[in-house]
């Protein structure tokens, strides 16, 4: 033990103050020359990978800090990307945020991170921020930006990415969620289970994302021949609290729906243990839907039935479209949007309706078998 902390206290005097270590240190280290050191560290592709690693392996074990500022001057970039979310106690957002940053640290990028608590002004704000750090692009991804924001953040001429809408703009990318088929797909599912009476619980209707999936759940509905009453269409705030509240508006209404959706997990484990806390049971009861699969959805009791919205795709597709902004020779420098699909996952928080058939035969108690001789 003693040797253990001795030899470790001789590495770290070997080690230079991080301010006192130069490029030159790094090379010498590596065993290549300071040119090859530069490019490694700038991420030119033309450097050997081999070489590369050398060069990362002696810079950590020397300590080099190497001079992002002066790199940027250099090659024109910082190698720095931005990524602006809504919320981040939302599960949904800190999923993204590091299937995000584990992509970019990937492809040789550092991230800068923040969170606008869908507040328009907050947002312009961290994109100031950001420019002000000269990143090479911001990935704005908040479901919820108003389009008079959109106009003034593209004034500058740089990649930025959103979630489903964007100006017609060269520097701007959009993923383009397909909420339509993974919403398409829940309806659909509660219908199979015999499910007519089925309220739909959405986010903020001043936000565009919110608006987009109620709509696509009300043409579904349509499109299996089910009116939806006005008092089924009830607005909440993406928040459990919000679906908490809005479950309980729905439950004090004399016509009871048989299923609810929502237009996020958030809502729907609000609307859960709003249900919790009355005599009635899901799924038995009343079944319940939600939107985005967080890891969080899994784990509820019961386990939660929802549309999945992969983080990991969303984050793969945001840093491709920077990345196709940024780099000239991109593969895909001409694409402008960025398709993401949704499917139904289903788990225990859907059954039959109640008073059907086949949810009376669930209730039904099992015959005693008759017992071995």
């Amino acid at each position: 033990m003693i040797a253990s902390v001795s030899h470790s206290r001789n590495q770290s005097s070997e080690r230079k103050r991080p301010g006192s270590v130069s490029i030159r240190d790094v090379a010498q280290r590596a065993g290549v020359s300071i040119a090859t050191v530069s490019r490694a560290v700038n991420r030119i592709p033309t450097v050997d990978p081999e070489l590369a690693r050398r060069v990362w392996k002696a810079i950590d074990e020397v300590g080099y800090l190497p001079n992002t500022q002066a790199r940027a001057l250099v090659s024109g970039r910082s190698h720095l990307l931005g990524l602006i979310v809504s919320e981040i106690t939302n599960p949904f957002f800190p999923e993204l945020v590091q299937e995000f940053e584990n992509l970019a640290t990937a492809q040789g990028y550092e991230v800068l991170i923040g969170s606008t608590n869908y507040d328009s002004a907050r947002t312009e704000s961290l994109m100031r921020r950001l420019l002000q750090r000269n990143v090479d692009g911001v990935a704005v991804m908040t479901f919820g930006v108003e389009e008079d924001l959109v106009k003034k953040l593209v004034e500058r001429e740089f990649p930025l990415v959103f979630v489903d809408a964007g100006p017609g703009l060269p520097n701007i990318h959009v993923l383009k969620v397909d909420y339509a088929e993974g919403i398409r797909q829940g309806v659909q599912h509660l219908a199979a289970l015999g499910h007519r009476k089925i309220a739909f619980i959405s986010g903020p209707l001043e936000q565009r994302s919110p608006r987009v999936r109620r709509e696509a759940f009300l043409r579904a509905m349509t499109e299996i021949g089910i009116h939806v009453p006005a008092e089924h269409l009830v607005e909440g705030t993406h928040t459990m609290e919000g679906g908490i509240a809005a479950m309980e508006r729905l439950l004090e209404r004399g016509d009871l729906p048989t299923a609810v959706m929502c237009s996020n997990d958030m809502t729907a484990i609000g609307a859960l243990h709003a249900i919790y806390r009355t005599p009635l049971k899901v799924p038995q009861d009343i079944s319940v839907v939600g939107f985005d699969d967080i890891h969080l959805a899994q784990f509820m009791l019961p386990p939660l039935t929802t549309v999945q919205m992969s983080c990991k795709s969303l984050a793969a597709a945001a840093i491709e479209a920077l990345r196709a902004g940024i780099e000239p020779d991109h593969p895909k420098a001409k694409q402008k949007e960025w398709p993401i699909s949704t499917q139904i996952v289903v788990r225990q928080s859907t059954a039959f309706p109640p008073g059907s058939l086949p949810a009376r035969m669930n209730k039904e108690p099992a015959r005693p078998t008759k017992p071995r001789a």
